[in-house]
């Protein structure tokens, strides 16, 4: 299935990649946001991989910690790539998501940050992660959510109903943190977690925004998106729309992203595993310090 025109991914990041720097904010917190759960891991990881590393916001994060020996970065766009070498002087190449050039078992860790959004077969590229780690090798990743941007989505969405007389797809469509764990143990990995946190961001106007969401490399790569450009007073109307609906008491503008978080081992022998279903020997109740009810109350 082909739901984004990865040819238009890259070429946003590449157009993005040479003034990144002004509009990275969200790239930094979230990668800050992984590298400080990475801290809670206490073990080391010799060969790590950055996966869509855009750049370089993990390797400037990590900063010695994470017990990472070395760090090769990757990204779809070779122009982000270069950007990320050249900040940091790690290893960095350019390769795609969708078809990772690492041997079996050759890796201790991967960070992704912000990127796997954009990966039409996001099972196919878990289980490619999972065979590229070796056994107790770790996934740690961030995604954007389907609540993110749901004030744009629903002023360009009002605004094309109402100037043109029908939709089109405008927004990325984007995975769901209820799917997500389901997917990473259907790719085989163990001990599966995901958990989102919502991170908003008020702007003087919602023209900064666009702004910023070209700047990052994230514009729309829908594949059916429409190729022309859009229409003046349609965008106009859409930028009108969120004002008019979500201007806060300051007289601001709230933008939402929703970043999911998941995290998963490559299977090892010697992993902890869950009880059987049934097995618990401790009442919830008991758990909970909560009052004893009788059956059925």
């Amino acid at each position: 299935m082909t739901v984004f025109n990865r040819r238009a991914v890259a070429d946003h990041r590449a157009r993005a990649a040479p003034d990144l720097g002004a509009h990275d904010f969200l790239l930094r917190e979230t990668a800050e946001r992984l590298v400080d759960r990475l801290d809670d891991v206490k073990r080391g990881f010799p060969l790590a991989l950055d996966l869509g590393c855009h750049g370089g916001e993990v390797a400037a994060a990590l900063a010695g910690r994470g017990g990472i020996e070395t760090l090769i970065q990757s990204d779809l766009a070779p122009a982000m790539a270069a950007r990320a070498a050249g900040g940091n002087g790690r290893p960095a190449l350019a390769a795609d998501e969708e078809a990772l050039p690492f041997a079996p078992g050759s890796l201790d860790l991967v960070i992704s940050n912000l990127s796997l959004h954009w990966v039409n077969d996001l099972p196919g590229a878990f289980v490619q992660i999972r065979q590229a780690l070796k056994p107790d090798g770790l996934l740690i990743a961030s995604m954007l959510g389907g609540a993110t941007l749901q004030e744009l989505r629903h002023a360009l969405y009002e605004a094309e109903t109402e100037i043109e007389g029908g939709l089109s797809p405008r927004v990325s469509p984007l995975a769901d943190v209820r799917d997500l764990g389901n997917l990473l143990q259907r790719a085989g990995f163990a001990l599966p977690v995901a958990d989102f946190e919502t991170i908003t961001v008020s702007y003087e106007d919602p023209l900064k925004l666009l702004r910023d969401l070209r700047g990052m490399g994230e514009t729309n790569a829908n594949a059916q998106r429409r190729t022309t450009f859009s229409r003046r007073a349609t965008l106009l109307r859409a930028l009108e729309i969120y004002v008019e609906k979500f201007t806060d008491a300051d007289g601001r503008v709230p933008a939402t992203f929703e970043v999911i978080t998941l995290t998963a081992w490559s299977p090892a022998p010697d992993q902890p595993k869950p009880l059987r279903r049934g097995s618990g020997q401790v009442p919830l109740g008991d758990a909970l310090n909560a009052p004893k009810r009788p059956p059925g109350d």
